[in-house]
């Protein structure tokens, strides 16, 4: 069965389906609970004040539109808010689901409730899918501020931020090490002060100026002499901002049919002048077509394409590699649709 198929197929088949034997994990779930990318966040053990979020990701998979009708949750502890609210066959969500550290301690269990409805040409089915929510939150570890955000930093710039690390507890606490896996983030600790139990360090991260371009998202772990407890998850985020960028760096394609012709533009904008040498794509060369580019340098450019659609039914996939003139490294940017079976 192929997995991106109409809703209200799949619908009409649930009864079918649970006479069956699953294959896989993926089988149990309902079509609304396969759009999830987690059906449960767990974000372990937090120091008091940590920045704590998770973001969800929710891809509509089918060929009707699908509706974020709402977004809850089921403790004051925990928030989620969702970027967008209707999806098209392809489109993606992100719902932000986000910890409140400062203001609650110990053990918290919430749950995000999300209620789908798609609109088909058979009528409308709603849904609701609930993710469990959990976190301990440390009473003896504090961090000042929440997280270590960048904020944007333009592509070729080095930056660094502190944080502040207070303890409360054993005179002799201590932190042994950090654990760092983005090579783009340098990372030092150091004690300030030790007294009447009370211990302070203090954290600085310094982003590399050839970090890569796009989202800063990642987790820098403390590694300290605590049994029970020995690591405190640190966050960093920010962005990487290019000096140029394409817009939008998805393009939804839809459901077409062999044949069928769709026009799209994208936007090269930069802070600079520049000019585009070349684009090129390896799947379907010859499904897309262009206007020759002009060797004119300005800061925005505006491409139109001509896509004419494949015979082969299925999912259709495209990622374009655009050089700058100038330029060794190439940007990209991705266009995805499935073309329909038959007639």
């Amino acid at each position: 069965m192929n997995r991106r198929i109409s809703i209200v197929a799949l619908a009409l088949m649930a009864v079918c389906l649970q006479c069956g034997t699953a294959h896989a994990q993926n089988n149990n779930l309902n079509w609304a609970e396969k759009m999830f990318s987690d059906l449960n966040v767990d974000f372990g053990t937090v120091a008091r004040g940590a920045d704590t979020r998770h973001f969800i990701v929710i891809e509509n998979l089918y060929e009707e539109d699908v509706e974020l009708v709402n977004v809850g949750t089921t403790c004051g502890c925990t928030a989620a808010k969702p970027d967008k609210t209707l999806l098209k066959t392809y489109e993606k969500a992100r719902i932000e689901v986000v910890m409140d550290t400062k203001k609650f301690m110990h053990r918290k269990d919430s749950n995000v409730d999300v209620t789908l409805r798609f609109h088909g040409a058979d009528g409308v089915a709603t849904k609701t899918v609930r993710v469990p929510i959990t976190a301990y939150i440390r009473s003896d570890v504090v961090l000042t501020p929440g997280n270590l955000d960048f904020g944007s930093v333009e592509f070729g710039q080095a930056a660094e931020k502190v944080i502040k690390i207070a303890y409360a507890g054993r005179n002799d606490w201590t932190i042994e090490g950090i654990r760092n896996d983005n090579q783009n983030l340098e990372a030092k600790v150091t004690e300030t002060e030790r007294s009447n139990g009370r211990v302070t360090y203090q954290l600085t991260v310094r982003l590399d100026e050839n970090a890569k371009i796009g989202p800063l998202q990642n987790k820098i772990f403390l590694l300290t002499d605590d049994q029970k407890s020995p690591e405190v998850p640190v966050l960093v985020t920010g962005r990487v901002a290019p000096d140029i960028e394409i817009v939008p760096s998805n393009v939804p394609l839809g459901v077409l049919a062999a044949g069928e012709i769709k026009q799209f533009n994208i936007v090269v904008k930069g802070k600079r002048p520049f000019a585009i040498k070349d684009i090129e794509c390896d799947a379907h060369p010859n499904c897309f077509e262009i206007r020759p580019l002009t060797e004119e340098s300005k800061t925005v450019h505006v491409i139109p394409f001509r896509l004419t659609a494949p015979d082969t039914p299925g999912n259709f996939s495209e990622t374009f590699a655009v050089t700058i003139d100038g330029r060794e490294q190439t940007l990209s940017f991705t266009a995805d649709g499935k073309i329909r079976e038959g007639a």
